[in-house]
């Protein structure tokens, strides 16, 4: 890393070392006549109604930011989505939050609930992002 970028960056970010899966991924990639097993990669293209919703999407101008919680039409949906399948009641102007991912998810959860020096208790192995999202949320996490 270049000493321009080191000083761009928190050392809490600096400490994070790579995931072994990531390390085997690579490995795996560099490799001929391997098949691929990892996780998070679809082996088909993305359905034609998703891609048709997107264009759509796109063509009507739909491009602008919405509320910090998500698109409030998707937050009613996801709400009577989760009454009707699973008898679960949220508010959705209070209770659901819609993010990119699981990932912006979980690292905005660690950041609202920790504070600096709490532990978390997770199994070892577990998903990739658990332990760089404790950890640069000021957690500790606790391998078991």
């Amino acid at each position: 890393m270049s000493i321009r970028a080191r000083n761009l960056t928190s050392q809490r970010v600096n400490q994070l070392a790579p995931s072994g899966i990531r390390r085997f991924f690579d490995l795996l990639a560099s490799m001929e006549g391997v098949i691929s097993l990892g996780v998070g990669e679809p082996d088909f293209a993305t359905p034609w109604h998703i891609r048709e919703a997107a264009i759509y999407s796109l063509e009507k101008g739909y491009t602008m930011y919405t509320s910090n919680l998500g698109m409030p039409e998707l937050r009613q949906e996801l709400s009577r989505y989760l009454k009707d399948n699973y008898k679960l009641d949220y508010d959705p102007d209070s209770e659901l939050l819609i993010t990119v991912g699981v990932s912006e998810g979980l690292d905005l959860t660690m950041r609202a609930i920790l504070d600096p020096g709490d532990e978390v208790i997770m199994p070892d192995p577990c998903y990739v992002s658990y332990n760089p999202c404790v950890t640069l949320a000021g957690g500790r996490p606790i391998m078991v």
